[in-house]
């Protein structure tokens, strides 16, 4: 039973270390096309953001108006209170 244990504590310790060796790899740096590419996808990518917001806000808006308007044309009911 206990050479289980032995194993096993040595098959995490060398897992742990191969997951640390492949962590502290580095890539090379990115090209200046790569670069280019990148700072023009975050850029499309903010517009994008801030038009789905744009159009987020107009479509809560209308949600609400609507909200607004059936409640007004709903008639007012007063509950009689018990004493």
């Amino acid at each position: 039973m206990k050479i289980w244990s032995k194993l096993g504590m040595s098959a995490v310790a060398l897992m742990l270390g191969l997951g640390v060796g492949a962590v502290s790899a580095k890539l090379p740096p990115p090209s200046e096309e790569a670069k280019a590419k990148a700072v023009e996808a975050k850029a499309k990518a903010d517009e994008a953001a801030k038009k789905d917001a744009e159009n987020l806000g107009k479509a809560q808006d209308r949600v609400a108006d609507r909200y607004k308007k059936q409640q007004k044309a709903k008639p007012a009911t007063v509950a009689a209170t018990k004493k």
